[in-house]
């Protein structure tokens, strides 16, 4: 084969790194975000946060034209930059004190001795379930070898206050040498059970309810029907055969019921109380209010960072023609950093927003008055690429008078309606969960009875369709519902 050469042109998208920035800032959670930031304040010298109180060594400094001032509501998002397009050129400048004037704290005003200070509220140390039980421990007259072996138990308790080994593998791990047997286990066990919370030391669910209820007051009322239940038909009331648990028991509904209430006021998980276990918070990124009728969003000025330019810095590399390279970098990668985090706060006000104006009725009604919405919807109005929409409303929070909501929650599918509208799949699970709590609990709703009820109302729903939203709410089928 004869060999040539042939031209051919081709067209491909290059992204640049600041728009590859701008792209990961925007998927960024808050929290991911401060992480992020922190990392680029400990590597850039010339960044810093702009509530760093600093003003005679670093003040705010002119930006050039990487930081331009977008029209309201004109915001251009990654997806829709041209291939190739690097915003630093000179051609207009704005200053970072124009850009961030809104964000910058108050001078901190001087305190008289009369004011009450302000001081960090810290968490309460609470004891972990083995502190909890070794305390006690210390308080019984045992001798040293039961004392020993009731905290070799307490050690292998695992969070729910369970022992999840026989006590014959725990034999079996002891040294022979110590010459333990199983009823020295077995009285250690019972020392472990005698321990508060009662049930602590269980070895199944039966044994831990059995437990709870001997350590109620003799006099309870139906509390050996309670005790009998739990350990010889605890499968038989969790599958709500009252029939044949009334047969067997040889009570009426009366009793039954009462029995059933005192073991349902038991706790399962008696160790879950000691859990240790960070609170987490969520920091909406925009809160949702109503002005003269209006429902309006504006950025929570706590989940936004405040960045500047060290103007300290930055005037030497002014004035030094010997600037190195890589200052001259880090300079760079501070603009397009405080740009990119303004750029990606203004994308999330305007989805925001464009959200609020189509779901006005969620905000006004509740649940039960929410539209159908797509990504789409929100791309098109807005001009942006669907997968920035998807970016934006990823891990990110929105504060409203009914709570606080992922920006994702807004969206759902639809379903038709006999008028040939739409129902949003968030209504229908609302409805549904409306008619299971204003159902007979003695007779409750079958799927098929509440695809009937929802077309009655003229939303068309499958049965199984209904046990998947049903699902979703986390409601038991109605068989698991019945009570007496």
């Amino acid at each position: 084969m004869k060999q040539s050469l042939q031209l051919r042109l081709s067209q491909h998208l290059t992204l640049t790194p600041q728009l590859q920035q701008s792209i990961r800032l925007l998927q960024l959670s808050t929290l991911e975000l401060d992480q992020e930031i922190e990392r680029y304040l400990r590597d850039n010298p010339l960044l810093e946060r702009g509530d760093s109180g600093l003003d005679g060594a670093a003040g705010t400094m002119p930006m050039s034209s990487d930081l331009p001032r977008q029209e309201a509501g004109a915001t251009a998002s990654p997806d829709e930059l041209p291939d190739g397009a690097d915003s630093t050129s000179e051609s207009a400048s704005i200053s970072e004190s124009d850009l961030f004037a809104d964000m910058s704290y108050g001078a901190a005003g001087e305190r008289s001795d009369d004011e009450e200070g302000d001081y960090p509220q810290l968490a309460s140390d609470t004891p972990t379930l083995r502190e909890h039980l070794l305390a006690q421990l210390a308080l019984l007259k045992l001798s040293e070898r039961d004392r020993t072996l009731t905290g070799l138990l307490i050690d292998s308790l695992d969070d729910d206050g369970y022992l999840t080994q026989s006590l014959e593998d725990m034999l079996d791990m002891l040294p022979l040498e110590l010459e333990i047997d199983i009823d020295e286990l077995a009285t250690a066990l019972r020392y472990v059970q005698h321990l508060e919370p009662a049930g602590v030391g269980a070895r199944s669910l039966s044994e831990c309810l059995a437990l709870q209820l001997q350590a109620l007051p003799p006099s309870t009322p139906y509390c050996d029907k309670a005790i009998e239940i739990v350990l010889q038909h605890l499968e038989v009331l969790a599958a709500k055969d009252y029939a044949k648990l009334k047969r067997t028991l040889r009570c009426d509904d009366g009793g039954l019921r009462a029995a059933q209430k005192l073991i349902t006021s038991l706790d399962p998980k008696p160790g879950r109380g000691f859990a240790q276990g960070d609170t987490r918070y969520v920091i909406p990124d925009v809160i949702v209010s109503k002005d003269k009728g209006l429902w309006s969003a504006a950025l929570n000025s706590e989940a936004m960072p405040k960045l500047r330019v060290n103007q300290f810095y930055a005037d030497i590399l002014t004035r030094s023609r010997t600037a190195s390279q890589s200052m001259a970098g880090q300079l760079q990668e501070a603009r397009w950093l405080i740009k990119n985090v303004q750029q990606r706060f203004e994308t999330i006000l305007r989805v925001s927003q464009a959200i609020i104006e189509r779901q006005r009725n969620f905000l006004e009604h509740g649940t039960i008055a929410m539209r159908p919405l797509v990504l789409r919807e929100i791309a098109e109005v807005l001009e942006l690429h669907e997968s920035t929409v998807s970016r934006v409303t990823t891990n990110k929070f929105m504060r409203t008078p009914r709570g606080i909501f992922e920006l994702k929650f807004f969206f759902g599918s639809h379903v038709g309606t006999d008028a040939g509208g739409a129902a949003s799949s968030t209504a229908i699970r609302e409805l549904i969960r409306q008619m299971i709590a204003n159902e007979n609990s003695r007779k409750p709703l079958s799927d098929s009875q509440l695809s009937s009820l929802l077309a009655e109302q003229g939303v068309i729903v499958a049965r199984r369709t209904v046990a998947k939203y049903r699902e979703a709410l986390q409601i038991l089928p109605g068989n698991l519902r019945k009570s007496l």
